[in-house]
């Protein structure tokens, strides 16, 4: 059984910390106009923002003290009740519909979305998977195949939501475990292409997507449709200057960009805190990639090493799809930006997978940290 060699990395709880405040704090800013207008109260989601960060920080550092037997002995049965949970989600009825998308289970004000679930005990099992003694990840029909399997079946349940967002993060996050894992590059390449038409036909196939890419290539061919929110998360960015217009000063908040605190809130952090304030986001991500990396390196065993390749991979594709659409780079997806933007199910669940990733650096060699 492993040991704990020593505590968790002080840096990536710090880049953790200063994440979430930052995010309290623009939560506040960003929502403030529109929480005062419908619910009369301008703290209605910084309040709720600060209550799921507190729970998820609770979680993350009780997640921390376990022993990875843990997550190994339950990444199957989380896996199948994550499942069970996606098949309950697509019943009308049943699950919630948002923007679109069937993908939340509730009752009344609680709600979570399982795919958010999904992601991280996939992780937890492909990592079990290929970490048996003596598994053929380079066999295609026998090793590549059955994990592909899965992670395919995940995607497709969560594409029938339908959630193109969530499920390339799901989906990005497990190619990368499996090429870490040692897979033959000819299967992953072969995969690419496979993915690359068959990520072609899904838009092809929803006239909304189609609008998405249009309005990527040129947003002002539909200004007040499909273009709107790029247009409008481009003139938030554009004014922010070096220093930002300051704090709470957004014009874009008030009611031009739509869901200024949850997909599009980089937007209004560019705006306010300007290039200086939206730079030292992107370093504690980077921070934060660098360590979990880092860790997935120094781990002592297979295991271990791919759960921290998964969970640092999960963040830093979550946060480069999203920062790449709120600056014009990527289609919009619906991507939340991890530890920022307003979300209950979403921050508690990303921050126990931070306390998945600080687990196992309890056991990379201090000498090595």
């Amino acid at each position: 059984m492993l040991k704990p060699r020593t505590s968790p990395d002080f840096v990536i709880v710090i880049a953790i910390l200063c994440l979430l405040t930052i995010g309290v704090v623009m939560v506040y800013s960003a929502s403030a106009a529109f929480a005062y207008d419908k619910y009369d109260d301008a703290f209605y989601f910084a309040k709720r923002q600060l209550l799921f960060a507190a729970l998820g920080v609770f979680f993350m550092f009780m997640v921390a003290n376990l022993h990875p037997d843990v997550f190994r002995k339950w990444a199957k049965p989380a896996l199948i009740a994550c499942f069970i949970l996606l098949i309950i989600v697509l019943i009308p009825g049943v699950g919630i519909l948002r923007n679109g998308a069937r993908s939340w289970l509730g009752i009344g004000a609680f709600s979570i979305q399982p795919s958010e679930f999904t992601k991280l005990a996939m992780i937890a099992f492909l990592g079990n998977l290929f970490s048996k003694p003596g598994y053929p990840i380079e066999k295609f029909a026998r090793g590549f195949l059955p994990g592909l399997g899965i992670l395919g079946l995940a995607f497709g349940l969560i594409m029938l939501q339908p959630d193109l967002g969530t499920g390339t993060v799901l989906f990005g996050t497990g190619m990368i475990i499996i090429f870490a894992a040692g897979a033959r590059i000819k299967h992953l390449l072969g995969l690419v292409l496979l993915g690359i038409g068959g990520f072609v036909g899904l838009i092809l196939a929803a006239p909304y997507r189609m609008a998405r890419i249009t309005a990527f290539l040129d947003p002002w061919q539909d200004p007040l449709g499909a273009g709107y929110q790029i247009i409008q998360s481009l003139f938030a960015i554009g004014p922010g200057g070096l220093m930002g217009m300051g704090f709470g000063m957004s014009r874009q908040k008030h009611l031009y960009l739509p869901e200024p605190h949850t997909d599009f809130i980089f937007s209004i952090i560019s705006e306010e805190l300007g290039f200086l304030g939206s730079a030292t986001v992107v370093i504690l991500f980077a921070v934060l990639i660098w360590r979990g990396f880092r860790t997935a390196i120094l781990s002592p065993d297979l295991f271990t090493s791919l759960v921290a390749t998964g969970v640092t991979s999960m963040l830093m594709i979550q946060s480069v799809i999203n920062i790449g659409v709120v600056s014009g780079v990527f289609p919009v997806t619906g991507v939340t930006l991890p530890f920022l933007s307003y979300g209950g199910s979403s921050l508690t669940l990303t921050l126990i997978a931070v306390g998945i990733l600080l687990n196992l650096s309890r056991f990379c060699k201090p000498s090595e940290k």
